[in-house]
């Protein structure tokens, strides 16, 4: 017998059995996945992205983001990214009668955290399941090498496009005329000349 017939499997009504703390509780593809409230760092940079998708979509009137949405893939897959963008057009087919959003928006942020696990499911379980769900670009930031891994829908996969630095510029064709400095992001000082 295998591991899998064994493992107990979680769906989304399991989510209302947990107490309201600092936890955060996720399910992919069944399996509970808890982690704790983010450290300040990634809170700093998960807030300098919200920000700035969220004063380009007040200016273009394009769309909205928003900070640590509950996303409600499936029963079994049930996530809270870091940040999510969605058009106007493709919030209003997402959001349900209690406002959570009921498939995936066009862009996911995650902000990397410490840890093997940590990276593990951003970097493999959420990529393939944001990859499945249709998301149209993924954003993997790593406060600690101060990159952004850039993936785009190419067909029916979210595949890799680039690795963005510190120095870089992200920019989006999905998000016309946005462009976020990637040294604001990361919080490094800007040099004065005298």
């Amino acid at each position: 017998m295998g591991s899998t017939m064994n493992r107990v499997h979680w769906t989304t009504r399991d989510l209302a059995l947990f107490a309201d703390n600092d936890k955060r509780y996720e399910i992919i593809d069944g399996a509970l996945i808890v982690t704790r409230a983010p450290r300040w760092s990634h809170q700093q940079i998960t807030g300098r992205i919200f920000s700035a998708l969220d004063c380009w979509s007040q200016e273009s009137g394009l769309g909205e983001a928003a900070f640590a949405p509950g996303i409600l893939l499936s029963d079994e897959d049930n996530v809270i990214p870091d940040v999510a963008w969605a058009s106007h057009a493709r919030l209003h087919q997402l959001l349900n009668e209690a406002e959570h959003l009921v498939g995936a928006p066009e862009l996911i942020v995650e902000v990397l955290s410490p840890g093997e696990q940590n990276v593990q499911r951003d970097c493999q379980l959420k990529l393939k399941l944001y990859s499945q769900q249709g998301v149209q670009e993924y954003w993997i930031v790593d406060p600690e090498l101060h990159q952004v891994q850039v993936y785009r829908r190419d067909q029916a996969m979210l595949k890799q496009v680039a690795t963005l630095f510190a120095t870089d510029i992200l920019s989006s064709p999905l998000l016309p005329g946005f462009s976020g400095s990637l040294a604001q992001v990361f919080g490094e000082p800007k040099h004065r000349g005298y």
